[in-house]
């Protein structure tokens, strides 16, 4: 069955994508239009725009010509303030029916984003993966500093005027098939620690799902899809958690799973698995 109350944030017009770059690099808007019109028709909430290392012009641009086929709202996929600012100059929100962008994406190494808020208000994308200890960023390797970071995050986004129910936290996902250093329990473990903690009451998350199963074959040995199920399968244990967005594919159909399906024992087993042992299960998985 389908997921419910999970937004997609369509992932194709993002320059790190082979098929996508090509586009940018022929110049084909059309193309690039196509690609979000699609995603709208097949589900999309919010189509993503990510034009890689190209100019703060040139992502303001793809903004209006995004905007001008389709009436989802959108997501500014930046690292960068200034391209940030460009993106949100150029954001119209009639054409998304008054909805506010997502921005896409804030850490403590560059909280001078949030504010932006005064040119236009957006929900955030909050990394939490990341935090900085006097002056110096630390990636986070526990659920709890996973945790606090998005703590301290969405707080400093209410000094910003948004309201907590605006944020969405990335907690991080990596792939599980090269997952030797208990990233997956990290995962779960955050995911777990945000979903209970009352100061963070109506927040939103996120991961960009398609990380989860890159690397893997696209087929299992019996000729069933591999990484579908596995994002599935993900889904099916974090959405009642309060995972409730996505970036990803419209194309995968992610869907609730049975708890015997072969996706879900497989992650099942890998949360009481350590090291090397997550890996081979997850071959496992992939050659049965």
């Amino acid at each position: 069955m389908p997921i419910p109350n999970l937004t997609i944030i369509g992932e194709s017009i993002n320059d790190s994508v082979p098929s996508t770059n090509k586009l940018f690099e022929a110049g084909d808007i059309a193309g690039l239009k196509e690609l979000a019109k699609s995603q709208d028709l097949g589900g999309a909430g919010y189509i993503d725009v990510n034009v890689g290392p190209r100019s703060a012009e040139f992502l303001a641009e793809m903004v209006r010509h995004v905007q001008g086929v389709t009436a989802k709202p959108l997501s500014i996929d930046t690292p960068d303030p200034v391209m940030a600012e460009a993106g949100l100059r150029a954001y119209d929100r009639a054409r998304a029916g008054g909805k506010i962008p997502v921005l896409n994406s804030i850490a403590q190494t560059r909280r001078q984003m949030f504010g932006l808020t005064k040119i236009m208000p957006f929900m955030p994308i909050l990394l939490a993966s990341e935090r900085v200890e006097k002056g110096i960023s630390h990636p986070n390797h526990t659920a709890a500093e996973v945790h606090q970071t998005a703590r301290e995050l969405v707080a400093e986004a209410g000094q910003h005027g948004i309201p907590v129910d605006h944020c969405i936290i990335d907690p991080a996902i990596s792939p599980i098939g090269a997952d030797s250093e208990g990233r997956f329990h990290c995962l779960m473990g955050a995911i777990n620690l945000i979903h209970g903690d009352p100061a963070l009451k109506g927040v939103h998350m996120s991961v960009g799902l398609s990380n989860f199963s890159v690397m893997l074959p696209p087929k299992r040995a019996d000729g069933s899809p591999t990484k579908g199920p596995l994002e599935s399968a993900f889904l099916t244990m974090a959405v009642p958690l309060g995972m409730d967005h996505v970036i990803g594919s419209v194309k995968r159909n992610y869907a609730v799973l049975a708890p015997d399906h072969p996706a879900m024992l497989c992650l099942t087993d890998c949360l009481k698995l350590e090291g090397f042992d997550v890996i081979m299960r997850v071959q496992e998985y992939y050659s049965s």
